[in-house]
């Protein structure tokens, strides 16, 4: 494996080059060195770098997304990639690339995840075709006329559910890559909806698995959270029963190029629901104080430029059955508040039904099957066929027995200033 230079993204997600970070992994096809993250799929290139069951080909390592931004950071603009605001580095560029010339669908596509990750695809791929799934025939509309600068005649705007199998299936053909990001998300509303959660983040996802299965769809990333890790609700606990199916799929690929992959990270900055928003809107109606669940409360927060990052380089190092967690900082909800609201007093209301006081992301038990590859970790599927060299050759090593990356153990803190970052690149 060649080594390259490597690269560091700022906590906004926006890339910068840098003298540490991530490395790429070149395959040399005579005397030339070609980037394989830059090739179709189904080129030779491309076909030497498949994910296929028991291969030993070298996996390429991360780019760095997650680690704090330099002091050149600090002082540049933190407004997102997909805003336009900064252009993306060539390294970026260059992960986008496999999606050259290839057709994509985004479950769910008309949310905030898939508004973002449509937005960048159409910036910086050359994408054939974007079809975005869901049900909301005026967010389609809205979305339409957002991206329209950036020319919208390769998007298609599929009006469907992921619990209509036929409906999925139909737009799935010929389609090479799935980012599954549906699904019910927030946590009172699947306690009380227990049936439609169910229906939607479960049944929903094995639908995408046999719609992906039956086109021959090559690469499929599935969106998940932190509470699917030791779920104590129900919203955490489809989570994790979607997790599981869309891994046990890569039992079912036979001789197909198939592959699923899951990626799991914490709370977005700025999404719908989320608390700073909640705060946001105290602050500006002049509120006399702010509620707090409780003090100890902690939580992981990335932005939804670095989820979008971070779905991208996992396409890249995919090879079926892995979880991909991303090292993202934690912030303590009362620090949170008082970054908003530095002079206003805390009224403690309690820990809403299936709320946590940490999040975890790696649990001790799966801390066996974890390895830590540059700006994230990985953990395995517990397949027969399953070989961890490819990962451990591109420099990736197995965590300490009983390790586990939660919210209130996290190494990495946010402060007031880097929040900032991260809030401007939300807002």
């Amino acid at each position: 494996m060649t080594k390259v230079r490597a690269l560091a993204y700022a906590h906004n997600g926006v890339p910068e080059s840098a003298s540490e970070g991530g490395k790429s992994l070149l395959t040399k096809t005579g005397k030339t060195a070609v980037n394989a993250a830059t090739k179709p799929i189904g080129s030779p290139v491309g076909k030497a770098m498949s994910k296929a069951k028991g291969e030993s080909t070298a996996v390429k390592e991360s780019i760095s997304l997650f680690r704090g931004p330099s002091p050149a950071a600090s002082s540049a603009s933190t407004v997102g990639v997909a805003r336009g605001s900064k252009p993306a580095s060539d390294d970026l560029i260059a992960a986008m690339r496999q999606f050259d010339d290839r057709s994509i669908l985004v479950t769910g596509g008309s949310g905030s995840f898939g508004r973002r990750f449509v937005d960048t695809l159409l910036r910086h791929s050359r994408a054939r075709r974007v079809v975005i799934f869901s049900r909301d025939e005026y967010k389609h509309y809205e979305m339409a006329q957002l991206l329209e600068p950036l020319g919208t005649e390769r998007l298609r705007f599929f009006i469907g559910d992921v619990r209509d199998s036929d409906r999925l299936e139909l737009a799935t053909r010929e389609t090479d890559f799935i980012v599954h990001a549906a699904a019910l998300k927030q946590v009172p509303a699947a306690e009380y909806n227990p049936f439609e959660c169910i229906r939607t983040n479960v049944s929903g996802a094995e639908n995408v698995v046999r719609a992906a299965l039956r086109n021959n769809v090559s690469r499929v990333i599935a969106l998940s959270t932190d509470k699917a890790a030791n779920p104590i609700n129900l919203y955490g606990a489809s989570k994790l029963a979607s997790d599981k199916i869309f891994i046990a799929a890569n039992n079912l690929t036979g001789k197909s190029d198939t592959r699923f992959s899951v990626v799991r990270y914490g709370n977005v900055v700025g999404s719908r629901g989320s608390v700073i928003p909640f705060f946001r809107k105290l602050v500006a109606d002049g509120t006399d104080h702010l509620p707090i669940t409780d003090e100890r409360m902690t939580r992981f927060w990335i932005t939804l430029q670095q989820g979008v990052n971070f779905v991208i380089t996992s396409f890249t190092v995919m090879r079926g059955g892995e979880i991909f967690v991303p090292k993202i900082p934690s912030m303590r909800i009362v620090d949170l508040a008082r970054c908003f609201a530095p002079d206003l007093p805390f009224r403690i209301v309690g820990i809403r039904p299936g709320e946590k006081l940490h999040e975890v992301m790696v649990t001790e038990d799966d801390s066996r099957l974890t390895l830590e590859l540059g700006d994230r970790y990985v953990i395995e599927p517990a397949f027969a066929w399953w070989q961890r060299a490819p990962y451990t050759a591109s420099g990736a090593k197995p965590v300490s027995d009983g390790f586990r990356f939660a919210s209130d153990t996290n190494t990495d803190w946010l402060n007031g200033p880097r929040l900032q970052m991260l809030l401007a690149e939300a807002y």
